[in-house]
């Protein structure tokens, strides 16, 4: 094994497989071809490859697709897996999906349709300003904070976060109008190759990756009207089967935590508009008992490979 050490290989043989007709669905963002300054902490390459190595040499790889099948049915494999990813990050499909194929990983990336070829999420208008600005400090009244210091890129990260919060459930158009607002104060130029290109989705869906659906605009759902929400999640799914010509059916909840980011009434709309399971950002393992329309999901933060391969091995064994 290249990175996993031998007591890594002995942990995964002898720790339990699964209760019965388990499914852990991991969910992932970004993939880091080199640590992110500001974020020093986030996935990069290397550490997602010995991850999928040890997926596929303790656990059992499926798509979320065939996953949720063979939950309902009964019949799923010892320490069932399904790899995910949330937004549509070009990384995904840049640094991720050649890791995936070299260790034969089905997995489900769920995209936000509207900043496709170009664009830009909210959260990243606000990241991308303060890495990029060579100012000393920045006022972001504006965001509910003040005028904050500008230091090294681990302190921009920090601002980062906090500014995040601060805004992450404002309704989707005052959010981007703020957040744009800063960027355009600071006289930075963003970048228009964070998020996947249309031939980067179509060579996902060509290598065998499930692509799901995950809104237009990435809106926090319970900030939205019904049809608001209606039409977020419609257009993602139409814009999706126009470009693979594949049925979606699946989806991801942005944000994903019922209560907060979606309510009941945004998880029977799932569901009556025909997909066949959605995922939350819920800590757990899914079982027959599930909602399949709530499913959670949960990936180890640890950067070892014995402590995460344990982790993610101790989770089969959860009761939620």
């Amino acid at each position: 094994m290249s990175v996993a050490t031998l007591a890594v290989s002995v942990l995964g043989s002898v720790l339990p497989g699964t209760r019965s007709n388990r499914l852990l669905i991991l969910i992932y963002h970004r993939v880091h071809a080199h640590a992110d300054a500001m974020f020093p902490r986030e996935l990069t390459a290397q550490r997602f490859d010995w991850q999928m190595e040890l997926l596929r040499r303790h656990c059992a790889p499926l798509s979320l697709r065939e996953g949720v099948s063979r939950l309902r049915a009964g019949s799923l494999p010892s320490r069932a897996v399904a790899v995910t990813f949330d937004d549509g990050y070009a990384d995904n499909a840049l640094v991720a999906l050649p890791i995936l194929k070299r260790h034969k990983v089905p997995a489900t990336f769920f995209v936000s349709t509207g900043f496709l070829d170009g664009g830009c999420m909210w959260n990243d208008i606000l990241i991308e300003s303060l890495r990029r600005t060579s100012g000393v400090s920045v006022d972001l009244s504006a965001l509910g904070l003040g005028v904050e210091a500008l230091g090294s890129a681990a302190q921009k990260g920090e601002l980062a976060g906090r500014a995040l919060r601060a805004v992450k459930h404002l309704h989707p158009q005052e959010r981007l109008r703020r957040v744009s607002e800063l960027s355009q104060s600071l006289a930075v130029a963003l970048p228009r190759d964070l998020m996947m290109t249309t031939p980067q989705i179509r060579e996902l869906a060509a290598d065998g990756m499930e692509i799901g659906a995950h809104t237009v605009d990435h809106p926090i759902l319970r900030s939205l009207s019904l049809e608001e929400a209606r039409e977020e999640i419609a257009g993602g799914r139409a814009a999706l089967e126009k470009i693979t010509g594949h049925r979606v059916t699946s989806f991801a909840y942005p944000n994903g935590r019922p209560g907060d980011d979606y309510t009941r009434r945004d998880r029977d709309l799932v569901e009556s508009m025909g997909f066949e399971q959605a995922v939350s950002t819920t800590r757990g393992v899914a079982h027959q008992k599930s909602d399949f329309y709530q499913l959670p999901r949960f990936t180890p933060w640890d950067r070892s490979p014995d402590r995460w391969l344990g982790r993610l091995l101790l989770a089969f064994g959860e009761k939620r």
